[in-house]
């Protein structure tokens, strides 16, 4: 696993290798990166083997992963939503849309509902460059405590990249689904 440090994102952006770790992620590595609310761990959601590689690492079989939209714009293209959820992004929220078409990998979700977030965090800024949806889910195995210290990451297999912030302890986002007649918050 390669750790990169992030002490801002300006400093980040003006790295040499900012463009290479673009990339990397762009063509299918596994990497844990910092929210507003806790590390997630992702890949480019519409890249069913990597995809395959998260749900191999968290022991997670079929359980639905939620994706960080590169925009706003994207999420209205292939999602069923209205503005009066749209605003609260970004946010410490994930909405779970109806979906009009397929925007991620197969095994990203059932095919007719779609977890979507945009974080108030710099790393919407990188997806928001790559233009691409991003796997969103806590950093643990299925199950188990998320994951936020650095000794703790190393435990994964097959992650390829760590942006490692400071430690996260707060919750994960609120989960709304707005895909039923009325909107309901679901409890973790």
């Amino acid at each position: 696993m390669r750790i990169i440090e992030v002490k801002t994102f300006n400093a980040l952006r003006k790295d040499h290798a900012y463009r290479r770790l673009l990339a990397f992620i762009k063509y299918g590595a596994v990497f844990i990166y910092p929210t507003d609310t806790i590390y997630g761990i992702g890949c480019n959601a519409l890249n069913e083997k990597s995809v395959k590689r998260i749900r191999e690492i968290k022991k997670r079989d079929t359980k639905p992963f939620s994706v960080i939209a590169p925009s706003k714009r994207w999420i209205k293209e292939n999602c069923v939503v209205s503005r009066k959820y749209l605003v609260k992004l970004p946010g410490k929220y994930t909405l779970i849309c109806r979906i009009k078409k397929r925007c991620t990998a197969k095994s990203v979700s059932d095919g007719k509902t779609l977890g979507v977030r945009i974080p108030k965090h710099w790393i919407s800024r990188i997806i928001n460059e790559l233009r691409i949806p991003i796997v969103t889910t806590s950093v643990n195995i299925s199950g188990k405590k998320s994951m936020n210290l650095l000794h703790e990451f190393q435990k994964l297999e097959d992650v390829d990249i760590c942006l490692l912030e400071n430690v996260k302890k707060g919750k994960a986002s609120t989960i709304i689904d707005i895909t039923g007649d009325k909107a309901k918050i679901i409890k973790r």
